[in-house]
């Protein structure tokens, strides 16, 4: 057990042959690494690994968990349930992106498979998203398509953020603008060049994340990749929707039971984003936008959980989660305000 400064333990494995000397198989014997990042999903995470390893994937793989500080002993449980895998395990949650960071900056595949611990690909679906990179050297990322566990299609990608997409409800815009706004309302029938991927399966090129950059840290939870998908493509390379890449998410389960400090983050990964990519004066009629659509909201969830009805205990939920909203933004959004630790 090697400790580093910065409360990260990492967790030895023995030496196998064909491995360096910290267990890991040599770059050059290293298609795959599958990147998995778990925070108090124990049994999701297991599943998860139980699902990955009963593909028969690529024999050249490598799978790399990185825990975020769980309190439900997920780390000790994929030790013991799965000593194969190479574990990295922080003492507090330190975030998506800087967790898979941690995973990117170790592993040695040509290729690395974001996996989120509540998505279950398809048989052959990984096999799809390899072939579709290989296939074309200037696609950087590549994402399949997001299920229900009903066989619903979820949203898997879509534009970048804009003003047009974040203040307008997506569903008219996508409507009204399918070219401009694609959505899963007009799902692609074959590979197909995209501004953004959601990055619950999500598989990124080596030459292409040395060349841009890792995920970008300032990021806590959401909007990560799609920062990664706008920067790939500002620096030449291509982000691919592959429809026949498949993979079951259960969505939402690291943040399950923290409604509000989620909706912060969301929040302030929405304003990161903008900052970034379309400038101050888009980022202030964002937010004033947004303030605006947060206490209408706030008003009629308000009415509507004063009502005796069936659904009165929702809409008290929602009004609950619409008052953090707005108090977070009246009191200047501040940083101690969601999910992030220390």
């Amino acid at each position: 057990m090697v400790n580093d400064q910065t409360g990260v333990c990492v967790l030895d494995r023995a030496v196998l042959p064909g491995t360096d000397c910290g267990g890991k198989l040599r770059g050059e014997n290293v298609a795959l690494s599958v990147v998995l990042v778990s925070f108090n999903t124990r049994d999701l995470t297991l599943r998860c690994l139980r699902h990955l390893y009963s593909l028969g994937l690529h024999p050249q793989m490598e799978v790399w968990v990185v825990d975020n500080g769980s309190s439900d002993n997920s780390a000790s449980a994929v030790r013991e349930a799965f000593p194969e895998v190479s574990l990295l395990s922080n003492d507090r949650n330190l975030g998506f992106a800087r967790a898979a960071n941690m995973a990117l900056q170790r592993c040695a595949g040509r290729y690395a498979l974001l996996l989120n611990t509540d998505c279950f690909p398809e048989p052959g679906a990984v096999e799809e998203l390899l072939r579709a990179m290989e296939d074309r050297p200037r696609v950087g990322i590549a994402a399949g398509s997001l299920l229900h566990g009903d066989g619903r299609l979820q949203n898997s990608f879509g534009s970048a953020p804009s003003l047009w997409t974040e203040l307008l409800p997506k569903g008219i815009v996508e409507v009204l603008c399918p070219s401009r706004f694609p959505s899963k309302r007009r799902p692609p029938m074959g590979p197909k060049e995209v501004e953004s991927v959601v990055g619950a399966f999500l598989m990124a090129k080596r030459r292409a994340w040395e060349h841009v950059g890792l995920l970008d840290e300032g990021y806590f939870l959401f909007l990560e990749e799609t920062d990664w998908c706008v920067r790939m493509r500002k620096a030449g390379w291509s982000v691919l929707h592959v429809p026949q890449a498949r993979a079951v998410h259960l969505q939402g389960q690291s943040a399950a039971g923290q409604k509000a400090p989620a909706r912060i983050e969301f929040y302030r990964s929405r304003y990161r984003f903008f900052s970034l990519h379309r400038g101050a004066w888009a980022t202030r009629l964002l937010k004033a936008g947004l303030i605006l659509k947060i206490l209408w909201n706030w008003t009629w969830s308000g009415l509507l959980s004063r009502i005796p009805w069936p659904a009165a205990r929702a809409w008290r939920d929602r009004h609950w989660v619409d008052r953090k909203l707005l108090s977070w933004h009246l009191r200047g959004c501040p940083e101690g305000w969601g999910l992030k630790q220390g």
